[in-house]
């Protein structure tokens, strides 16, 4: 089952990732909150967002849509 992780870094800041069932890390939360709750909210809105996000492919000329 994947799974988001809460925890503190070098510079003592919240953050996430969240790990597939194989326990790879496939999401982080690429920047570090001072607040537990905001690092929580963020991943809510993962969480929320993510069914309904686009993905663009930047590698083709156009950058289509996939």
């Amino acid at each position: 089952m994947s799974q988001f992780e809460v925890f503190k870094d070098n510079s003592n800041e919240y953050r996430w990732r969240l790990r597939a069932n194989n326990f790879r890390i496939i999401a982080t939360s690429g920047e570090g909150y001072i607040n537990k709750s905001d690092c929580l909210h963020a991943i809510q809105l993962v969480k929320e967002l993510a069914p309904t996000a686009q993905v663009i492919d930047k590698t083709s000329a156009l950058s289509s849509l996939l």
